[in-house]
């Protein structure tokens, strides 16, 4: 997941949180396992030893190659205390503690949001890695509950390290808000979606609440989607053919950090109607740029927006087209502002390498 100018949710979460827990124990030696030489920006301090093993996993045949041979191979060779993997994936041949973090099952709900040899992979997989695991770490109380439910793990084995937030990610002038809007929109404020363009993100109900929500106001809003098409499916194509206010609909395509900053934080609000995730990074990106949001009633939302956002129903675009009409009132924008730097305030990347590390040491001392 550690890829140069590729870095998305997983990669963001061990980008973020490695490099904290490495710099805070120079008397720890670790060990990264990569699929291709690193860029040097991943090897964050003297005391990472870089190990770049075959193949270059992109495929689930290859995941299996990479962890159940060159991965076991490695730890055998290594000796280390424990496997940490960021992205949930163990080595089952291998008898080398190991720590998952599990992000979310998201597959062993919506099955078909998934390419089938993908599907048939976590669904093999994970469930072993569940129970291979000495500890799993998530992100989320909802999803500590889930992997209890679908994988029948007992509570005190799975520990919850939440998410942080970029601190880049800060409040703009007025001045600088109608420069982004100039150069994204031409000039007329928008709501934003941002996030891999995968079906479970919500689009196609976002697609025709949005154009419902143009019908029903004269609002000049526009919105602006953030995100690679890699995912772009049939109904997500269909929902998007069929608005009548398409042209409202900007596509940035992928956005540099620093550009994603700015547009989260000139947007008039972040809509992110997901009908499942484990966390939501984007809220919290929200939040500290000061900018209103729009999020799902469902999973784990409401309990990292808490009372800070405008909670709707993802399965209904009359409710996403609501929130969107609400969010035209100045009194009730002012008041989820508010709510949403206050909330802000208690997450950070800091605290979840912590949360991590004491994960990952009850692990070693075998203690729950």
């Amino acid at each position: 997941m550690l890829l140069k100018d590729k870095l998305e949710g997983i990669g963001w979460v061990a980008y973020e949180t490695l490099r904290r827990m490495v710099k805070a124990h120079p008397e720890v030696e670790f060990y990264f396992l990569f699929d291709r030489e690193p860029d040097p920006m991943f090897i964050f301090a003297d005391n990472v030893k870089p190990v770049v093993l075959f193949p270059q996993a992109r495929h689930p045949f290859l995941f299996i190659w990479f962890f159940e041979f060159s991965v076991a191979k490695a730890l055998k060779q290594i000796k280390p205390d424990l496997f940490f993997s960021p992205d949930g994936y163990l080595s089952l041949r291998s008898d080398v503690p190991q720590v998952a973090q599990f992000h979310d099952l998201n597959f062993e709900h919506f099955p078909k949001d998934m390419p089938k040899i993908h599907l048939w992979h976590y669904r093999k997989y994970f469930p072993k890695f569940a129970r291979k695991a000495k500890r799993i770490v998530t992100v989320s109380e909802f999803s500590k509950q889930d992997i209890m439910d679908c994988y029948g793990i007992e509570p005190e084995k799975i520990d919850v390290a939440y998410n942080g937030v970029n601190e880049k990610f800060a409040p703009i002038s007025d001045e600088e808000k109608v420069a982004v809007r100039a150069k994204y929109t031409g000039g007329s404020p928008y709501f934003m979606f941002v996030g891999s363009l995968h079906p479970r993100k919500n689009l196609a109900r976002l697609f025709t609440a949005f154009d419902l929500f143009k019908s029903q106001t004269p609002a000049h809003v526009k919105l602006l989607i953030v995100g690679e098409k890699r995912w772009w499916s049939e109904p997500i194509e269909k929902a998007y053919s069929a608005m009548r206010f398409k042209d409202d609909v900007v596509f940035a395509g992928r956005l540099s950090a620093e550009d994603l900053h700015l547009v989260t934080a000139a947007a008039s609000a972040s809509v992110y109607v997901s009908y499942f995730e484990g966390f939501g990074i984007p809220i919290l990106e929200a939040f500290r740029c000061e900018t209103p949001v729009i999020t799902s009633n469902v999973t784990s939302m409401p309990e990292v927006a808490d009372a800070a956002a405008l909670l709707v129903n993802p399965f209904s675009e009359a409710s996403i087209a609501e929130g969107m009409t609400e969010m035209l009132d100045e009194n009730v924008r002012e008041d989820l502002i508010e709510k949403g730097r206050e909330r802000a305030q208690d997450f950070s990347w800091d605290k979840a390498a912590n949360d991590i590390w004491n994960c990952l040491m009850k692990a070693i001392n075998n203690k729950n």
